[in-house]
């Protein structure tokens, strides 16, 4: 049984019989089992997961660690579909054998992360540099492996108009679907997705294209809703984080009192920190995670910033605790 389709019923978790889906983004150190698990005990809205990647080794032996994020018994909440970082056709096709007898029937290949230490190896956003190579890829891959396969990526490394000689190549194969962030990886998260590409990739693509990139608020998103009509989904990254109602309001228009909003989101981070302090090793370490994740948690509050500083200076699990204590407390308005 594939865990992880948009196109069927699945397990763990079913998706719902709607066009528009929303997809929970990969956020390597972020969306996290943990993380996912628990935001599907507390939100809504979102109907499928692509897990942050996993780099293929290579050799014939998968070792537990590098799959630690993907065992089954943990991902029933949430629907998830392993990515897939890698350069080798090989090490693919023996990730994906072991990924299929986890129960794993769909994987993703990232093709856009846009980290100079994955993109100068030729992997991620590299892969866009190299049209033919990336043919070979796909050619070797998806006639050796059990699985579906969707893809991840940016309209090029270096420039919007790599994507030109791409999206011919994905045509050419059985994907799944086409996952588009409409920026270069050289601009990383910086500067305005390239909307007009991305329109053009949605009339060329022959495969359901899905749209991330800048999903913060209702009235944005209804802006891309209408100029993408036929868009087959909407995934969600930095604005479900900073905002963990957010998928519940552009799915179902759903609103919520701020208090009950703020207490809500006090007992989502209090099972986080509860769940990570038991998986981490050590108090620096949890408090590293913690720290990371408020980066992105204090973008949903007005005037935030003091308090998140207090908090990125704890010291010690008891002065994140404090500070935490003092942020939840001092009845910030929430930005959405």
């Amino acid at each position: 049984m594939n865990p992880a389709s948009p196109s069927q019923s699945a397990a763990p978790g079913n998706l719902p019989a709607t066009h528009c889906l929303f997809y929970l983004a990969p956020l390597r150190g972020v969306t996290d089992v943990i993380y996912r698990q628990t935001y599907a005990e507390h939100f809504s809205g979102i109907d499928l997961a692509v897990a942050p990647f996993v780099t293929t080794h290579a050799g014939r032996r998968i070792k537990p660690v590098h799959v630690r994020d993907l065992q089954p018994e943990e991902n029933r909440k949430m629907p998830v579909v392993p990515q897939v970082l890698t350069k080798s056709a090989e090490d693919f096709i023996t990730l994906a054998d072991h990924l299929f007898e986890m129960g794993y029937g769909t994987l993703n290949l990232n093709c856009g992360c846009p980290f100079p230490q994955v993109a100068n190896k030729g992997r991620g956003s590299g892969l866009l540099c190299d049209p033919d190579g990336l043919d070979r890829l796909l050619d070797t891959v998806l006639s050796h492996i059990p699985n579906r396969l969707s893809v991840k990526t940016r309209l090029g490394r270096h420039d919007a108009a790599e994507i030109r000689a791409i999206m011919p190549i994905f045509n050419r194969y059985p994907l799944e679907s086409v996952i588009v962030h409409p920026r270069t990886g050289r601009q990383m998260y910086a500067g305005t997705p390239d909307l007009t590409a991305f329109e053009w990739c949605l009339a060329t693509c022959r495969h359901p294209v899905i749209y991330n990139g800048d999903i913060t608020d209702l009235a944005g998103f209804h802006q891309l809703e209408h100029r993408f009509e036929s868009a087959a989904g909407w995934m969600l990254g930095r604005g479900v984080l900073a905002n963990p109602f957010l998928p519940g309001l552009l799915k179902n228009s759903t609103t919520i009192d701020a208090a009950l909003k703020t207490d809500r989101f006090r007992q989502f981070h209090d099972v986080l920190f509860e769940r990570y302090r038991i998986r981490l090793s050590g108090p620096g370490h949890l408090l590293d995670r913690m720290k990371g994740l408020w980066k992105y948690f204090a973008q949903g509050f007005h005037g935030s910033e003091n308090g998140r500083k207090r908090i990125h200076k704890a010291r010690s699990i008891e002065q994140y605790r404090a500070a935490v204590a003092v942020f939840f407390d001092s009845g910030l308005d929430w930005m959405t």
